[in-house]
């Protein structure tokens, strides 16, 4: 009774057994249809004859199925009660003995299967090769296979095989680390978006995704990056990789978002110069697309004498950054601007404004995404390496050499590699043989916001003016695209990357951290001041009375805590603040594939159409696209 099904067990056995013995001794014309009459043997066979030249059921007549039967020649009898129905399976369930039926396969062309010409019963009539113990095809119709009878599997016979075979498709493996092309398909299928299906289907095809360049990183560096990529590579295959189930969920969602000017930063540096150039490039996009911003100015006060020779050599550096409209103004022109801003004198520089830099990130990925770009959330990489070896005949391995993958096992192949992962930028250079430096150290921010009513005291940005001898910039206030005002933020050291939260806490993130020698060497130049921004962080009049500097009506009843963001600081081994933006490709085979965005300091939201240009001209130099 073994079959390639293997050996039914004994609970199936004996229905099969009487099933088959049934079938030895019925003549061919006895072999009938089964239906859903109860007074049908449920032993009763269902034939499903398939000729050559084109498939047909016996007895289909869906549309009249109360219609009695009748049998070729006129015969009468019990088989005329039955109903002309179709049934191509036949499921027993257990315990209930009911019978369920499935409609048959459509045929080419929307038509349903017919029966053969000249017969409208359920009954196939007897041929030659009755003798031979097996079924004719009827009168009339084209020669096709022969079903000898008692190969026929009965219901019971059928409903075991069925099990058997989805048990087999439950259990069979397949190679660690490898997904099947279903599997990586409904993988794929959740994480890529609206517009990315072109490159979606191009991947399921292959069973196993294969792109040209894979960034990973999906904040608004990463996603300008790709844009920038893929509009000037078109014939290219690219993806972006997110270990987040959103877009621009840390930095890019979790900033100020000012359109900085470029003032503050040293003539001639590049981060000087992709600022400038990024503010207009992020305003022209923003008219493009009908994103909403305001260009509600900034005003850098100075409110003790001291600062007034530093906020002057600051507005030197402004020109000679070329930054549009900049002026210092005293303190009438201040209150004429900023009612209740108290300072002696001010820089004015109405090029500055504000937007929502994570609806600027999802323009990017809805551009990407029209080209025939693919994004990937919920991928958080965790190691890349050069395929050791590629499958015979197969030019993947050479096209596409670098494996990227993720903590699940999921693989990605890739031929260039571009990373903008920000808070683990140093992480990810290790993993593919770079050098550790710089090493990123994440420090919180926490800012307050002002009560609604009491929002009428700011209309633009007010900043201090910068102290060199303190390595962050100060409290400032800062109005938003929604209406309200943002005050802050601090700095203190975060014990995870991804903390928010006062509380939150990561071993490895801390150990990581304190162990790092260019960490202590910052701390200890600022003891004073971290002292102090530790003691602001918890002390909510502290943080009012910093910014009742600039504005002396906000007491403690006007604020509120608000949101805090994590920023991304690079540290030498020096503990310097790495300032400028740094890149980063490795030696060796993979090395050469892969180039790493290893610190995007502020102003990179500003800066990200500037600096997707300059890693494209950096990726066609390297990857020789």
């Amino acid at each position: 009774m073994g079959s390639r099904y293997g050996t039914p067990p004994a609970k199936h056995r004996h229905a099969i057994w009487r099933e088959r013995r049934a079938l030895s001794s019925l003549q061919p014309r006895n072999l009938i249809f089964s239906s859903t009459n109860r007074a049908v043997d449920p032993r009763d066979l269902i034939i499903d004859y398939c000729p050559a030249t084109h498939s047909y059921l016996l007895n289909t007549a869906f549309s009249h199925p109360q219609n009695p039967l009748q049998l070729p020649g006129g015969d009468g009898g019990f088989f005329t009660s039955l109903p002309n129905t179709i049934i191509t399976s036949l499921e027993k369930r257990e315990r209930k003995g009911r019978y369920y039926l499935e409609r048959p396969q459509q045929q080419p062309g929307g038509r349903g299967p017919r029966p053969p010409p000249g017969l409208t019963g359920a009954v196939l009539p007897a041929g030659p090769a009755a003798a031979g113990g097996g079924l004719s095809p009827p009168p009339g119709c084209p020669e096709g296979r022969t079903l000898a009878g008692s190969a026929l599997p009965g219901p019971a016979e059928r409903l075991w095989r069925r099990r058997r075979r989805r048990r087999r498709t439950r259990t069979r493996r397949t190679r660690p680390g490898a997904l099947s092309a279903p599997k990586m398909a409904a993988a794929l299928r959740g994480r890529a978006g609206p517009g990315g299906a072109p490159a979606l289907w191009r991947v399921q095809s292959r069973g196993r995704s294969t792109f040209d360049v894979v960034v990973v990183g999906a904040g608004i560096v990463g996603l300008a990056a790709a844009r920038e990529l893929i509009q000037r590579h078109p014939s290219l295959s690219f993806a972006v990789l997110e270990k987040e189930k959103e877009l621009a969920h840390h930095q890019s969602g979790n900033n100020s978002g000012v359109i900085h000017s470029g003032i503050y930063y040293t003539p001639g540096s590049l981060k000087a110069k992709l600022c400038v150039q990024g503010a207009a490039l992020c305003y022209q996009y923003c008219d493009q697309k009908g994103i909403p911003y305001k260009q509600c100015g900034k005003l850098i006060v100075a409110v003790e004498q001291e600062e007034i020779p530093r906020l002057k050599a600051l507005y030197e550096r402004g020109l000679q950054n070329n930054v549009p409209g900049l002026k210092l103004i005293g303190a009438k022109e201040i209150q004429a601007k900023e009612p209740f801003c108290r300072g002696l004198m001010a820089l004015d520089s109405p090029y500055t404004g504000i937007v929502n830099y994570k609806q600027v990130a999802q323009s990017y990925a809805e551009d990407f995404q029209k080209a025939g770009g693919t994004i990937l959330m919920d991928f958080e990489v965790t190691n890349m390496e050069m395929a050791k070896e590629s499958s015979p005949g197969s030019e993947d391995g050479l096209k596409y050499p670098v494996l990227v993958r993720n903590k699940k096992g999921e693989e990605i192949s890739c031929g260039h590699l571009l990373t903008c992962a920000g808070l683990y930028s140093d992480r990810l250079s290790e993993i593919s043989g770079c050098s550790p430096e710089p090493r990123i150290v994440p420090f919180r921010g926490d800012y307050l916001v002002l009560k609604p009513e009491k929002c009428y005291l700011v209309k633009g940005n007010i900043y201090p003016v910068p102290n060199p001898r303190f390595p962050f910039l100060g409290f400032h206030f800062t109005p938003r695209m929604d209406g309200s005002v943002w005050l802050g933020p601090n700095a203190v050291l975060a014990f995870k990357r991804e903390g928010y939260n006062l509380f939150d806490f990561s071993t490895g993130d801390f150990l990581d951290a304190v162990t790092y020698s260019g960490l202590w060497k910052l701390v200890l130049r600022n003891v004073s001041y971290g002292v102090g921004e530790m003691y602001r962080a918890c002390s909510l009049s502290a943080q009012v009375k910093q910014l009742q500097r600039f504005i002396p009506e906000v007491t403690t009843n006007d604020v509120l805590r608000g949101p805090s963001g994590v920023r991304a600081q690079a540290l030498d081994s020096d503990g310097n603040l790495v300032d400028d933006f740094v890149f980063d490709g490795g030696t060796g085979d993979l090395g050469s594939r892969v180039l790493h965005v290893r610190n995007a300091p502020s102003p990179a939201a500003t800066s990200s159409l500037a600096i997707a240009g300059m890693i494209a001209d950096e990726a066609k130099r390297r990857f020789e696209l």
